[in-house]
């Protein structure tokens, strides 16, 4: 299974933009699917999951600002960041597990969101 994230980019403190995460290989062994964003001189954190049923969680930061999706038809997850902040300036990655734990067994190659004040 290899994963493509895209649709990082600059934008203002306000503004919005739409991650994708293209899955290709063996699609058949994703199960759920996630977003992680790494700020600089920090971890690696879980910013929201989705399952194969479509039950999504986030952490607090997000909540209400962030949407994630899955399109199974196109093998594609999406992150939908609205309202963005400063503080959401980060690498953000997309991950994938194939055993239905959370534990991604799967990783895109990140792609970096930069939002300024």
């Amino acid at each position: 299974v290899q994963l493509q994230a895209s649709g990082g980019g600059l934008v203002q403190a306000g503004g919005s933009l739409r991650l994708s995460c293209a899955a290709s290989g063996t699609i058949t062994s994703i199960k759920n699917m996630s977003w992680y964003r790494q700020a600089p001189g920090k971890q690696r954190d879980l910013v929201a999951t989705i399952s194969t049923g479509g039950e999504t969680t986030y952490i607090n930061s997000v909540k209400g600002r962030f949407t994630i999706s899955r399109d199974s038809a196109k093998n594609t997850g999406y992150l939908q960041m609205n309202s963005l902040k400063p503080e959401d300036t980060a690498v953000y990655y997309c991950a994938a597990d194939g055993n239905s734990d959370y534990v991604p067994d799967y990783w895109g190659q990140g792609t970096q969101v930069t939002v300024s004040s």
